[in-house]
């Protein structure tokens, strides 16, 4: 990792602990705002690190956290590699750790502008924009504006029908959310996945740097969710596309979807895209799911609308 990554600990208002990361910028180095990067599902810090180095360059600096139950954050339910939760709310609550034990203090680190606070913006991927958008609901005010990146609004259950999956969660948390393995979970070893049976990205160096990381710390890693997690899931996803939440959401987004995306469903992204107030939607062509993690050519093109969007809004918030 670089020398400007810092790891911290955070308490959420539910006594979860989890770990928080920094990447700062150099000193003497006056940043443009605090990028919030929020990752997907079994992500973890490290994965994120020459992303961060994208971001520290155009003056960001960036904090992550590790979601409960995966990377070094507490694990939950029964078994380390089983990711669990009973609701959606509950990620939420992870970003309000991050957000002010973390992101908050760094706001006022303003050597240039006096007293005035830094701009706070926001990356997030997949499950991670799922939560934000939960978070910007719920929060209208501290984030400036945002990018997505396929995010997490339907599930590709590979043929199987939506409302069987629906029906079959149910049933597996009718008396609690349910802690047992989805089916194929209790094998689904990230390690025992070669890059050709990969559906995340076409980018054979930066899954195997991925894969390398998880050799190096295998407690970082998860297998799979919990039947609790899938049903939480499936009522996050209907309620943030639900018209009447997503019309509420304000923040200007700018959302990119994989136009590959093997693991999420772009229809309901760009469903979702037309509901909310202020929203542009692009799509990058033979991009797996990871757009972040895809090769040069695919992210070339994503930064490229993130710096157009991102500068604008940030040229538009000055005084």
């Amino acid at each position: 990792m670089s020398d400007t990554f810092e790891t911290r600990g955070v308490q959420t208002p539910d006594m979860r602990f989890l770990r928080a990361a920094i990447w700062h910028l150099p000193p003497g180095v006056a940043p443009r705002a605090v990028c919030l990067l929020l990752g997907g599902h079994g992500e973890f810090a490290e994965k994120y690190e020459e992303v961060a180095g994208e971001l520290n360059a155009r003056g960001f600096t960036v904090v992550t956290v590790d979601w409960r139950g995966q990377g070094a954050s507490e694990r939950l339910g029964r078994g380390a590699y089983r990711s669990h939760v009973a609701n959606f709310a509950e990620y939420e609550l992870d970003v309000v750790a991050l957000f002010k034990q973390v992101a908050d203090p760094l706001l006022r680190e303003t050597p240039s502008s006096g007293s005035k606070k830094l701009p706070v913006i926001a990356l997030a991927h997949s499950m991670g924009g799922n939560i934000l958008l939960r978070f910007l609901h719920e929060y209208p005010g501290p984030i400036s504006a945002a990018v997505l990146t396929a995010p997490m609004m339907a599930i590709d259950f590979g043929g199987i029908p939506p409302w069987l999956v629906g029906f079959v969660a149910r049933v597996m948390n009718l008396r609690k959310p349910s802690q047992s393995f989805v089916p194929g979970g209790a094998t689904h070893d990230p390690l025992e996945i070669s890059f050709e049976n990969n559906r995340q990205t076409s980018d054979r160096a930066r899954y195997e740097r991925t894969i390398e990381i998880m050799r190096e710390k295998p407690f970082l890693r998860v297998f799979g969710p919990t039947f609790g997690w899938l049903r939480a899931a499936l009522a996050s996803m209907a309620l943030v596309t639900r018209p009447s939440y997503a019309r509420e959401i304000t923040t200007p987004l700018l959302i990119v979807d994989a136009g590959h995306d093997r693991i999420t469903l772009n229809h309901a992204t760009r469903r979702l895209a037309k509901l909310l107030p202020d929203a542009a939607y692009i799509e990058i062509a033979n991009s797996e799911h990871e757009i972040l993690m895809e090769t040069d050519a695919i992210r070339a093109q994503f930064w490229a609308a993130f710096d157009a969007f991102i500068n604008a809004q940030l040229e538009t918030a000055k005084p």
